[in-house]
């Protein structure tokens, strides 16, 4: 009688820790449903800029002000017949405001400079913009055609821009979410379970950087150096579970 009332409350025990796992097994189970799944999708497109611009200064110094002024006017008209004779439109080219600034005499004694100046700095921005970003490319590369004329002046680096930036962070932005859903279906599919409706969606920072780069910024990459770029989107989606 003893040994049969020891074997009935063992069984009991038995289905008591079997509900209790079971119920855990739910609980835990409801709360993973509830929580949901957050999954990083992610979407590139590589992209070739359509939009260039180009600045160079025209420059000279001279004891006398006027006289360095006057240096650079005088070459401003053969800069422009360059730049036509190259393809680029008139509209295309742009004279900015002209700046100046003194350089003054350095005390040989003491090694800092003076109030007296030695000559005056004048410098003529010219900047160039055009959508064939390769004309603007050639111009750069080839700036010691205009050396060679006798003309003085310093060239920045191009920028390259492509204009369809704006209806492509749209895309890249579904696509990116796309990513996140096929994501969270792998995962889940161990589980059991499935992908529900999305939650929320968290777009990442874009990264615009060169084609054949991989580099990442916490801040976004805009890359302007470039013709070919690499447009790289991110979204941080949560899914509901079902």
């Amino acid at each position: 009688m003893y040994q049969i009332l020891k074997d009935f409350q063992l069984v009991i025990f038995g289905l008591v820790l079997a509900l209790g796992l079971i119920a855990c097994s739910k609980t835990a189970s409801d709360n993973f449903a509830k929580d949901g799944i957050t999954v990083t999708g992610s979407a590139y497109q590589m992209v070739k800029s359509d939009f260039a611009s180009w600045q160079f200064n025209i420059i000279s110094k001279n004891a006398n002000k006027a006289a360095a002024y006057d240096a650079v006017k005088s070459q401003i008209p053969e800069v422009k017949e360059y730049l036509l004779k190259n393809g680029v439109k008139e509209e295309e080219i742009e004279f900015l405001p002209p700046t100046s600034y003194p350089t003054y005499k350095t005390n040989p004694q003491t090694g800092y400079a003076t109030q007296e100046v030695a000559f005056y700095n004048f410098s003529q921005p010219v900047k160039v913009k055009s959508n064939d970003v390769n004309k603007i490319k050639d111009l750069s590369t080839n700036i010691q055609d205009l050396l060679s004329k006798g003309i003085n002046i310093n060239s920045s680096n191009p920028e390259y821009q492509y204009t369809g930036l704006a209806d492509l962070k749209v895309k890249l932005l579904e696509d990116a979410t796309k990513d996140a859903k096929a994501r969270a279906q792998a995962m889940l599919k161990a589980t059991n379970n499935d992908v529900g409706k999305i939650r929320s969606v968290k777009m990442g920072v874009f990264q615009i950087t060169r084609s054949d780069s991989n580099d990442v910024s916490d801040w976004g990459i805009n890359d302007t150096t470039t013709i070919d770029k690499k447009v790289n989107a991110v979204a941080n989606v949560v899914f509901s579970i079902k």
